[in-house]
């Protein structure tokens, strides 16, 4: 509906819902004597710029007008809200500088501009803003210098993701460090009041000057390094600014990873974007480091216990089970839900509990609508991922979904009890391990066990009089993952049926152990 033929009933005092408008903001409507606690028009297809009798709005406490398509400056007027105490606007198309007469709003607590496309340096006047206690600035076209004052004291309420070109206020070589709220937990604590800022030095430092010793992966975008910050072991991935696409990996990342929090995925401490002392661009993404490696290191051999052996049955079973609940989790417990993407065994860590977690969301992406059986996603990112784990449907054009997410994990569970990985010499052409394992399910399942289980299974036997009931676990996970990977829509299970599956394995083999 357009918004010019709103009645003055619909518009006064919006609150928290969209009211699908469209067109512009029409100055009548910010004159209204009734309109005097919240103007909320978020959510909506409104263009256009924002009307300089927003100042109107004397008495308004709470102004939201984020995820629209609003452009043009932010207008000088806003200063006239004396009352304003929260002003959204993110996620619009607003540009120009920031103006310094918001620092006049005394009143403002909440401060949301991020991705708008901003330019300018940060106004030092928002330093005035004495109750100011959140600023999100995050993902505009800022640069300069940092204010030292008034909320910049207490970085941990700033939000300044996504920034090549802002310093802080002692050295143009020093880059900014924002710790989202929501990314901090467990050991990552400690960095917490010790790096709010920090450079590019001490990041070379952690590193023993980028060390090949210290290296200890290589990934698409860049290189990851083992690293100790003020007695925290972290794994830094310093990105590959040569790369074409580096830099929309780095904000990717950041995007997916801002509001998601799961013990099963792995946590991302900070970003760090600036120029160092050469002036040469740089970008880093600070983890907190897994001791034990990836799952693809112990499926090849590479990582082995104490004692010689690979990963036995509980374990396999354990690690599918923490996968399944973080996938099952940014499907369906995440306010906007997100799909991976490029799930696969080099993309699950194990810590030194051997609790698995999944990383890598450069390639990850937001869904738009979470009622839709099959909501479509944002079409931010060219679809990429890992041959061999990708579904059919993404070759031929298909848009991600969370089915996609469900045949990966699928294709990653049959590795995981198999031992054989889908782009194997012996999968060129035909058979793909899909169907080589199909054709020996059920009577013959045990065929395609990893021989390490196998070996295993031969040993109990010795000891366990209720062998057939081992087999009968691992011939119902042989059968999820198949069912994970069914092209039929109607024959695909979904992440929420193979983690109860799962869990339900996992129940079996616990109280037959007892």
């Amino acid at each position: 509906m357009l918004l010019e033929s709103t009645t003055e009933a619909e518009i006064k005092d919006c609150l928290g819902y969209s009211l699908s408008l469209n067109g512009s903001i029409p100055k009548e409507i910010l004159n209204i004597p009734s309109l005097s606690t919240v103007l909320n028009l978020s959510k909506n297809s409104l263009n256009g710029p924002i009307p300089e009798e927003i100042g109107l709005l004397k008495s308004v406490v709470a102004i939201d007008l984020s995820m629209n398509h609003l452009s043009g400056n932010i207008p000088n007027s806003i200063k006239d809200c004396m009352s304003l105490e929260k002003l959204y606007m993110a996620d619009n198309k607003l540009s120009g500088p920031i103006p310094g007469e918001i620092g006049e709003v005394k009143a403002l607590e909440t401060l949301d501009l991020s991705s708008n496309q901003l330019s300018g340096s940060i106004p030092a006047d928002l330093q005035k803003l004495q109750i100011l206690q959140s600023l999100n600035l995050s993902f505009n076209d800022l640069e300069g210098t940092l204010p030292s004052g008034g909320i910049f004291k207490n970085l941990s309420s700033v939000d300044l993701k996504g920034y090549r070109k802002l310093c802080s206020p002692l050295t143009s070589s020093l880059f900014y460090i924002k710790k989202g709220k929501h990314m901090i937990t467990g050991t990552s604590e400690q960095l917490k009041e010790q790096h709010q800022l920090i450079s590019f030095h001490e990041i070379r430092n952690a590193t023993q000057n980028f060390d090949p010793g210290n290296l200890i992966g290589y990934g698409s975008f860049g290189s990851v390094y083992k690293a100790c910050l003020n007695g925290v072991l972290v794994a830094i991935k310093v990105l590959d600014i040569g790369r074409i696409g580096s830099w929309k990996s780095f904000r990717a990342e950041c995007e997916a990873l801002r509001n998601v929090r799961h013990r099963n995925l792995v946590k991302l401490i900070t970003s760090c974007s600036g120029v160092h002392n050469k002036n040469v661009e740089f970008l880093a993404l600070v983890y907190e480091y897994l001791a034990n490696g990836s799952v693809e290191d112990w499926l090849k051999g590479n990582r082995r216990n104490a004692d010689g052996r690979g990963l036995n049955i509980m374990e396999r079973l354990n690690v599918a089970i923490d996968v399944a609940s973080a996938i099952d989790y940014l499907h369906h417990d995440c306010e906007v839900p997100v799909v991976h993407c490029d799930l696969k065994p080099s993309n699950i860590l194990l810590d030194q509990d051997m609790t698995a977690k999944i990383r890598d969301f450069r390639l990850a992406g937001l869904l738009m609508e979470k009622s839709s059986d099959q909501p479509s996603i944002s079409s931010t990112n060219a679809l990429k991922g890992s041959i061999g784990y990708l579904p059919p449907e993404y070759g031929v054009g298909g848009k991600a979904s969370t089915a996609g997410d469900v045949y990966s994990f699928g294709v990653v569970l049959l590795q995981l009890f198999t031992g054989i990985s889908p782009t194997h010499e012996s999968f060129v052409g035909e058979p793909s391990l899909i169907k080589w394992t199909q054709s020996a399910f059920p009577s013959n399942f045990e065929q395609v066990l990893d021989p390490e289980l196998l070996l295993l299974l031969q040993n109990l036997q010795y000891h366990n009089r209720q062998i057939n009931r081992e087999y009968d676990c691992l011939k119902t996970v042989i059968g999820v993952g198949l069912s994970c990977t069914s092209v039929s829509p109607d024959g695909q299970i979904t992440m929420i049926e193979a983690l109860r599956k799962l869990k339900t394995v996992k129940n079996n083999l616990t109280n037959r152990h007892r």
